[in-house]
This record gives structure tokens, sequence and C-alpha cells, in this order.
């Protein structure tokens, strides 16, 4: 298979694409594959360093409110489109991916008028604007969420999950506890607020410290680098609990997932699937700050199931964060039913469902 893959601006793009490349050269290692990206995007360091060839265009995001820039927009996607119909001829593929951002949108558009098999993938609950575009005329829409249907054509949906679930769901216990000082086998909650840290998160989590010290299970709280440092200055003054541990970043986060019983965190798509792969029950905190409150939808997704709790960001506070950890943690019937519920949520071989479904519309 001839596979030119598009997608960027975050994680939540990119991430999907690698994983769905990773499959496929598993199962077809002759596969050929062009990632097609922007330059000033996350994808134009990550695609390299993961050594798939990487061609850019010029394209940017439409402006919500009134503005000028969005005349240059409109411009730059006709130019962008004429430039990836280029691409797409010279590399001639037999399918061709979009998986969310700006950057996909002149991509999948150009190959679906020049009649080239063509699917996106949603990873959010709520479809981004590009996605809903390009659904008119993609063959078919990849969805991770089922209340995503409704912002597509019905008769082109397909539940297939996100291919980074795939990857995840590989990782095997690898006793990465002990360099952190925890203790292996005990009850883990692993706390961050992605990879930047969340500020209400951290906060919470200091005022927490008196409540933890009484605790049956261990915490690893991750700050995110940019919070560290005050996040450390503000523990030196206070007693720390020997069962928390606190650290700045951890470069593989998916690699201690295995060992990890709890998690409190942001509910991005990325981190959803790889929790809902593994069963996590988790403590969801959406960040208030996303394009249509798509995290708090993502989130509700899994409370519906049983799977969850959500905390809205306004509502956070020291208490309430401890109660709902110990309501999951100190009931074994209620954890058990919510890592099962987590796994109904999941779909652990998402990247070979996909694959499946570039099959059919390639043949």
């Amino acid at each position: 298979m001839r596979l030119l893959i598009s997608g960027g601006g975050t994680g939540g793009h990119i991430y999907p694409a690698l994983a769905l490349i990773e499959a496929l050269k598993a199962k077809d290692p002759k596969a050929e594959i062009l990632y097609v990206g922007t330059a000033k995007g996350l994808e134009s360091k990550i695609v390299p360093n993961a050594g798939i060839p990487l061609k850019t265009i010029e394209i940017q995001g439409f402006k919500r409110s009134l503005s000028l820039d969005n005349f240059k927009t409109i411009q730059l996607f006709f130019k962008s489109v004429a430039d990836s119909k280029k691409i797409i001829k010279e590399f001639k593929p037999d399918v061709v991916v979009g998986t969310g951002g700006y950057v996909c949108g002149p991509v999948v558009y150009a190959a679906a008028k020049l009649k080239i098999p063509t699917f996106i993938h949603e990873q959010n609950s709520v479809a981004g604007i590009t996605n809903k575009f390009l659904s008119r005329y993609a063959n078919k829409v990849g969805i991770c969420f089922a209340d995503a249907a409704s912002n597509f054509p019905q008769e082109k949906v397909v539940f297939t999950g996100n291919p980074r679930a795939q990857q995840v769901v590989k990782i095997t216990n690898t006793h990465q506890l002990q360099q952190y000082g925890l203790v292996d086998g005990k009850k883990t909650v692993l706390v961050f607020g992605g990879s930047r840290g969340a500020l209400k998160i951290n906060q919470t989590m200091l005022a927490a410290m008196p409540l933890l010290s009484q605790v049956d299970f261990q915490v690893l709280f991750v700050t995110g680098q940019v919070h560290y440092d005050k996040i450390k200055a503000e523990l030196d003054n206070m007693t720390v609990p020997e069962n928390v541990k606190v650290v700045p970043y951890i470069n593989d986060m998916p690699a201690i997932f295995p060992e990890i019983s709890c998690i409190v965190g942001r509910a991005g798509a990325t981190s959803l699937a790889e929790v809902t792969a593994l069963g996590i029950p988790s403590v969801l905190i959406p960040s208030p700050y996303v394009t249509n409150d798509h995290q708090t939808k993502n989130a509700q997704s899994l409370v519906k199931l049983g799977a969850a709790k959500l905390i809205t960001e306004q509502e956070l506070n020291a208490e309430n964060l401890v109660d709902n950890l110990q309501a999951i943690l100190n009931d074994e019937q209620t954890y058990q039913q919510m890592s099962e519920q987590m796994k109904t949520a999941g779909k652990p071989q998402a990247a070979d469902q996909v694959l499946a479904v570039l099959e059919e519309i390639s043949q």
C-alpha cells in the first residue's frame, strides 16, 4: 500500500497518524508512506524524528472572529490545494488519510478531487471544523466516541477507535515505579495535567498533601516542567507524605501506565485512548480552554458508561479530589466495574480496524 497521511498542529492529531503508520509497516513492510504537514507545526519535528518522509505545505487556520487574516487563509487554502495535488500526483498514493488539524484540509480535499480514496479520523467527541468540512468529500469517517457520529454523514461513519490505543496496549509492566521511590504492586494514582502541566490541578495537589498522608494508596504527581520549580519551592515549606512523589516530567508516560491504578488528568483524545485501552479508571478534569469545550464532552462520554469521574476545574478542590479517589480505590467492586467499563470504551485493535477500512475503500 502507498499511504499519504496528513495531520498536525497538536500531538492529538499526530500520534494517531504515527500509530497507524507503525501498524501498516508491521503488516506490510514494503508499504510506502508520505506525511504531509506544515513547516511550523509539531509534525515538522516529530515526523522526521520517527524516520518518516515529510513534505510541507503552507496553510493556517481560520480565526473564529472576524479578521482580515481569514482572507489570507482562503488564499493559502487554494494555493495549498494546488500544492497538495502536485504532491499527490508525484507520490501516487492508494489512499489518503487525514487525522485532523487544518493542514489536512487541503490535502484530503485535493485527493478527493483527484478521485483518490480518502479517510478522515476524528479523535474527539465533538468534530473539528476541518473534519466537518472534509466529511462531505471523504469516503469514510473514523470516530472514537459514539457522540461524534451525529457530526457526519451517517453512511460514512465507522467506529474505529484511536490507533494510539493499539500501541499502548502492547506495553507490559516494566517495574518503573521503583525509580520514583514508589512501591511495586501498591495501588498507585498518577496525577498529571498534560505535557505542560495544569496550574489548577497543581494547586489542588498542594492543598491535598495533608489528606493524602491518610490514604492507603500512593501518588505520582507530575507537575509539568514549567511549573516544577514553583511547586518544589512551595513543597519545601510543607510536609510531603511518604506515599507522594513529585516529578517535573515523565518522558515516556505510557510506559508507566500498566503499573497505574487510577489517573487524574485532562480529557484529551490521546490520553483517553490510552487509558481506555488499558482499562484505567480515571478522575477527569477537562481543560476549559479548548475549542468547543470538547474535553468536557469527551469526559462525559466515559462518565455515562460509569468508567470515570468528572470534576470541572471550577469545582475542583482538595477534598472532592481525594474523596473521588478513595471512592474508586477503596471499593474493589467499584474499581473493577470502572476498569471493565473503560475497556468497553476502548478499541485496543483500533489501528488494525482503520487499516481494514483503508483496504476496503482503496480496492
